[in-house]
């Protein structure tokens, strides 16, 4: 109010009608109030995102029903550490038991336990590869743990399930050329997607935690904005996975954290390729089993011979593509890494989409090489596979090497 000619001030105000005053009257046009930056200073960012979002003129309750969903949120038991590990390890648990059944029933007793030995012979091998890679990468053991049992209970029986649905799919709408597609084209995308969903859920909740938040509404990101100027960009722990700076400044992926990529894929295929090992070696040694009885039952001699389809399986995936599953993974992890930590747009856009499409491409290669013969496989096993990894055997020395000249910094 402005003050009475003459230069007298205005007689004071009743207490009610003080209060009254002191409050803003509502908008005519039903538009939400939106209160100063400082207008709630003291109870911090969380006590002005209560009242600025969703606040209606007249309603004094908004600020409580807005903080129940808040509570709600706090008091779930799946944020908790241990709570959300159990939840985790029963169901890994519940699909490793699952996917042994699924196994037993395509290979019989004497085949599982045959094919989960044979199979555990070169896995060592392989892991004491992966963790001569993981001395740059320092992948914490838990999460290596991780992807070794998704990769062999989780990811194998989503591929199985999946695999023999999308199968009878084609062969029931395309017949033979449906047998082809399934195994080249349908069996890369399942298995390779099944795969990379553990790095999914390893990778995305760092960026999350040292990246870029997600988007609030509008109002409330201006007003964040402005809080953000009076107090000061606060300093981030270093991470892991976190984004490389943009500008001027080289916007490029650490070799740790692409080695982490690769790690954390290989890993992953290492546990999805000891039950796929398993799998086939069971029904190899049943098959060749029954053969044997067979023949005995016709009155001939029995021979280590008859086993030559369980040998020939072995040799082919246990001695000369040990790798190839590691090797396919590695590829969309290495990209994943690219697209959550890289400072260019273009590399952020295009790391994930390439390296898995590079992953099911050399997937549905292998698998197509099968049908080739003796010749045609082993002509893309020298042409494609073996390159395929001497290229990434000499990303890991590159990777080990920058680890020694470079000192150790606190990411």
């Amino acid at each position: 109010m402005s003050s009475p000619p003459g230069g007298k001030a205005s007689p004071s105000l009743p207490v009610g009608a003080a209060a009254m005053a002191a409050d803003p009257p509502p908008s005519p046009t039903g538009a939400r109030s939106f209160p100063e930056p400082g207008a709630h200073r003291s109870g911090g960012l969380s006590r002005v995102r209560l009242s600025a979002v969703g606040r209606i003129p007249g309603q004094r309750g908004a600020r409580a029903v807005r903080a129940v969903p808040s509570l709600a949120r706090r008091l779930w038991p799946l944020r908790r550490p241990a709570v959300s590990s159990a939840v985790v390890a029963l169901a890994l648990a519940g699909s490793g038991v699952l996917i042994l059944h699924l196994v037993q029933r395509q290979t019989g007793t004497a085949g599982l336990l045959v094919g989960l030995g044979l199979a555990l012979l070169p896995l060592p091998f392989v892991l004491g590869s992966l963790a001569w890679l993981n001395q740059t990468a320092r992948v914490p053991i838990r999460h290596t743990l991780f992807c070794l049992a998704w990769g062999a209970c989780a990811a194998t029986t989503v591929a199985i399930l999946a695999n023999g649905w999308a199968s009878d799919f084609l062969i029931a709408h395309r017949g033979a050329r449906g047998e082809t597609w399934g195994s080249e084209f349908a069996t890369p995308l399942i298995e390779e997607v099944a795969k990379g969903s553990a790095l999914l859920m390893l990778l995305l909740p760092l960026r999350r935690q040292h990246g870029e938040p997600a988007r609030p509404p509008g109002r409330l990101r201006r007003l964040r904005r402005r809080l953000r100027r009076r107090r000061g960009a606060s300093e981030r722990p270093a991470a892991l996975f976190r984004p490389a700076p943009a500008g001027r400044q080289r916007a490029r992926s650490r070799p740790r954290t692409l080695a982490a990529g690769a790690v954390l894929g290989g890993v992953t295929a290492s546990g999805f390729a000891f039950t796929e090992n398993a799998l086939y070696l069971g029904r190899a040694f049943t098959a060749d089993r029954q053969a044997r009885l067979d023949a005995i039952g016709l009155g001939r001699t029995p021979s280590l011979r008859d086993f030559d389809g369980t040998v020939h399986t072995f040799v082919l995936r246990a001695l000369l593509s040990p790798f190839a599953h590691p090797l396919f993974t590695a590829l969309a992890g290495i990209g994943l890494a690219v697209t959550l930590t890289t400072g260019r747009r273009w590399a952020a856009r295009l790391g994930a989409p390439a390296g898995l499409l590079l992953a099911m491409g050399l997937h549905g290669v292998w698998n197509a090489a099968a049908g080739l013969g003796t010749d045609g496989f082993l002509l893309v096993y020298g042409l494609v596979m073996v390159p395929c990894f001497a290229a990434l055997v000499c990303f890991a020395v590159w990777a080990q090497t920058r680890r020694t000249r470079q000192p150790t910094g606190p990411g």
